[in-house]
């Protein structure tokens, strides 16, 4: 029997955000007209309700837009992925607020720095945006690269993030 599913959305900064859970899981957070937006759901079929979830989403993405470095402990996150993105993910949460590192690093974590280009990938298709912080990863040089939500969007976190990524 699948879980119920839970739709949210709100304003921010970056546009509108769209977050989907379950009873106790989040599962989805997309800025609109990001690539892969609403990957793996049919977001039209799932009613906009609230649930512990999507309001603890909010309540994070809400201090964290005022400036605060809000951590990720009362709820779990569960992006849906293959097992090799959901370790590149895990490791992204490792990038601490403020900071960045780059793909070779993150390769590097992994234990294979031939795995910089598939990184790339699985960070392209992160499903759960600014809380997994996919933004946080720079090219090998320090430049601003590809990132879902777009590179002004990219640009926009890390400056509010104090990073000077430029």
């Amino acid at each position: 029997m699948n879980s119920p599913l839970f739709k949210q959305e709100m304003n921010s900064p970056l546009g509108r955000l769209v977050i989907v859970a379950n009873h106790n899981q989040l599962l989805g957070l997309w800025m609109e007209q990001q690539k892969y937006f609403g990957y793996g759901f049919n977001l039209e079929s799932i009613a906009s309700q609230e649930n512990n979830i999507t309001r603890a989403t909010k309540t994070w993405l809400h201090s964290y837009f005022i400036g605060n470095q809000p951590q990720i402990t009362s709820w779990n996150l569960n992006p849906r992925g293959t097992d090799f993105q959901k370790q590149v993910w895990q490791v992204l949460m490792q990038i601490p607020y403020g900071q960045t590192w780059n793909y070779r690093q993150i390769a590097q974590v992994l234990g294979n720095f031939n795995y910089a280009r598939a990184v790339g990938q699985a960070i392209g298709h992160n499903p759960i945006s600014i809380i997994i912080p996919c933004h946080r990863v720079l090219g090998s040089q320090g430049q601003l690269t590809g990132y879902a939500g777009g590179l002004e969007r990219k640009q926009w976190l890390l400056h509010h993030e104090q990073v000077n990524s430029t």
